[in-house]
């Protein structure tokens, strides 16, 4: 893998807007001069998510992740950092210089993760070569797919693809080509039997399987055999890249258009997808056959918190599906519910209608899903008062799963006005079912229940939600948003610093900070007394590099003294580090913590500043000062780590080794002395 030249990572960095880039993956709310939204590394309720287009950088509040958009996209999509500006150059249309083959040297250094997305790539070309050139693939694979009606454009979108069984398999083609056979069967690509290796989607219509930015994490593979003893539909297995309950089928296609028409469609198959989409109705996922987990709804709710599931006519399927979608209540979605006519499903019926007609079916049937759970469930009830009564007790049970109490207020008016009954009875009965949920709360299953071949109906498990996290700050709309999580999340370092050491700490924090935020401007210094009088200019990061080097001092935190030898190598080579230079950095940890310290700590609107005129002292207005008191800060700091290591060890000293107390006694008091000089200079600072 080739390295990218600084200077197209410069191009890319001012290119890429990072609103946009992290719009793709997280519905955003403007909100003052920044942007809101859920995040996307954990499950909440009250959005907490900030991102600043101004200085281009994100932040967490929860988690306390924070960034560019090169590192939002490392951590979400775990892409390496060449990764990330390759996803971020062929998004902008960015021309990267020509890459060479890798070596198989080049390729054995490759991380596992990266060597099993390599495979899956060239697992997906070579299934969508096979279609398009091969004999086999041209006469059974796309004329399967020619049948059911997709066309060309649509093949190709999707990426569909057909896995040989007369013709060279993929597994030769692929040890051929210099890839790892273990690799091959970790993705489930190739099975062996005997002594022998196969494809293990031999003679099957692929589709790939993609994450939200359009990497392949896996596949299924359609049979087109009519024997029922084979089964209609594999999947890859579970492996580092695809984990099935974090997953929708058609999310990168669908997500963009699911932010724009705040709604997304589920559906169960791949071709129900792929219909859709066709019929453009772009909006639609798919469970995949199987059970709908919380990981699938927190992938959604990152675009929207409304839900429409679409439904074929079959009452029996349609019930059996009831207590898993209540799941999606629990979460706090909004779900509505389309049943499609008689004979119909998805796929047909989308390809039965134009775009226009399949809208405006969609539009118009509808129905929220409390009332068309009713609906169905009270046919045959109408003469059995205990059947009546569980249905009463059932749809009330769903209603208590509603998060938001003013939703479920509106829900029980609605059920007891349809069914006749006093509201106050159903609010007693489902204060019952909601206090007996809190005191008894369920144990969340972990493992998925495991896909059902030819299942025709989004299915959800029935996982409980884990306890809430704490409430974020809750930011008003108005006025710019204070961004206090800037700076307030501290790195993992810091909650490891031993409170006796931390005062050491924050002086090491604070000089580092002025050092990357200021190091390249210049401020006035005094020349030495020695000299002629008057002063000369300096940058800040020539002094503080200058001052510690003559003193020879580092820092202990790691992170810190790596930042430092950037800037004094960049020193060296004629390069100031800037803030922009530090974010485009490939240490992740580099840049949030740079990312974290450019925000700052309260952003007051600017209402306020011009309603009460107020005047606000900024550090840059008195640089030289805070400079100098940084570094006699940092040096003092120095001094008493010393002195409490001497102190330390003439406790614990044998008092007749006279030489070694002399040596300390004398050492303590020097440095008495110098600490003294750096009390009166850090409280009267004159440049």
């Amino acid at each position: 893998m080739s390295r990218i030249p600084s200077h197209i990572i410069d191009e890319i960095m001012n290119t890429a807007r990072i609103e946009e880039v992290i719009g793709e993956y997280v519905q955003l709310k403007k909100s003052g001069s920044n942007y809101k939204g859920m995040s996307p590394f954990t499950e909440e309720k009250t959005p907490s998510f900030m991102v600043s287009p101004a200085k281009q950088i994100f932040k967490c509040f929860s988690t306390g992740k924070g960034g560019t958009a090169v590192s939002f996209l490392m951590e979400l999509e775990q892409f390496s950092y060449p990764e990330a500006l390759r996803w971020l150059a062929d998004r902008y249309n960015i021309q990267l210089p020509e890459e060479k083959p890798l070596t198989p040297e080049e390729q054995q250094k490759l991380s596992e993760r990266e060597s099993l997305q390599i495979i899956n790539t060239f697992a997906r070309d070579f299934f969508a070569n096979s279609i398009k050139n091969s004999t086999e693939g041209k006469n059974i694979g796309l004329s399967y797919f020619k049948e059911r009606g997709f066309t060309e454009a649509t093949i190709d979108k999707f990426q569909l693809g057909y896995c040989p069984r007369s013709e060279k398999s993929f597994t030769e083609t692929a040890i051929e080509k210099g890839y790892k056979q273990e690799y091959l069967e970790q993705l489930g690509l190739t099975k062996t039997k005997n002594d022998r290796r196969f494809d293990f989607f031999s003679g099957r219509v692929m589709f790939p399987i993609h994450s939200v930015s359009g990497k392949v994490l896996g596949f299924g593979g359609r049979t087109l055999q009519t024997d029922k003893k084979v089964a209609k539909y594999f999947n890859s297995p579970e492996s580092v890249l695809y984990d099935k309950s974090s997953v929708l089928y058609g999310i990168n296609f669908a997500k963009n258009e699911i932010i724009k028409q705040d709604n997304c469609f589920l559906v169960e198959g791949y071709t129900d997808v792929i219909s859709m989409s066709q019929s453009g109705v772009e909006n639609v996922v798919s469970s995949s056959g199987t059970s709908l987990t919380k990981g699938q709804i927190k992938l959604i709710q990152r675009y929207t918190q409304n839900i429409t599931v679409l439904y074929d006519s079959d009452p029996a399927g349609i019930k059996a599906s009831f207590r898993g979608i209540d799941l999606l209540l629990e979460e706090g979605m909004t779900v509505k519910v389309c049943l499609f006519p008689e004979g119909e499903d998805p796929d047909s019926f989308a390809k039965s209608v134009g775009t226009d007609e399949l809208k405006k079916y969609l539009a118009d049937n509808q129905k929220d899903f409390v009332g068309f759970k009713t609906d169905i469930l009270l046919e045959g009830t109408e003469n059995d008062p205990i059947k009546r009564a569980g249905l009463i007790k059932e749809i009330v049970g769903s209603i208590a799963l509603i998060p938001d109490s003013i939703t479920r207020s509106v829900y029980i008016k609605q059920t007891a006005s349809q069914f006749d009954f006093k509201e106050q009875t159903l609010l007693n009965e489902m204060n019952v079912i909601r206090r007996k949920a809190l005191n008894n709360p369920r144990k969340s299953q972990t493992t998925p229940r495991k896909p059902q071949g030819g299942q025709r109906k989004p299915q959800v498990s029935n996982q409980p939600a884990p306890s809430p996290s704490p409430a974020p700050p809750n930011y008003e709309d108005e006025g710019d948003i204070p961004l206090e999580a800037f700076g307030e999340f501290p790195t993992p370092e810091v909650e490891k610093v031993d409170p006796n050491k931390r005062d050491f700490y924050d002086q090491e924090f604070d000089l580092i900070r002025i050092l990357v935020l200021h190091g390249s401007r210049a401020i006035e210094i005094e020349k030495p007394e020695e000299n002629q009088e008057g002063s000369n200019d300096v940058s800040v990061a020539e002094l503080i590099i200058f001052e510690l080097n003559r003193d020879e001092l580092g820092f202990k935190n790691k992170l810190f003294q790596k930042i430092f030898e950037l800037c004094r190598q960049g020193l060296d080579e004629d390069v100031f580090y800037e803030p922009a230079r530090f974010l485009r950095h490939e240490d992740p940890e580099i840049v949030k913590f740079v990312s974290d310290i450019l925000s700052p700590r309260y952003e007051l609107s600017r209402q306020w500043l011009n309603t009460f005129n107020i005047e606000t002292t900024e550090e840059i207005h008195r640089l030289a000062q805070a400079v100098k008191e940084s570094l006699y800060a940092f040096k003092n700091a120095v001094i008493m780590m010393r002195i409490q290591d001497i102190q330390e060890e003439l406790k614990n000293i044998d008092h007749n080794n006279t030489e070694r107390l002399s040596e300390l006694i004398k050492e303590q008091m020097s440095l008495e002395k110098i600490k003294s000089v750096f009390s009166s200079q850090l409280g009267r600072i004159i440049v």
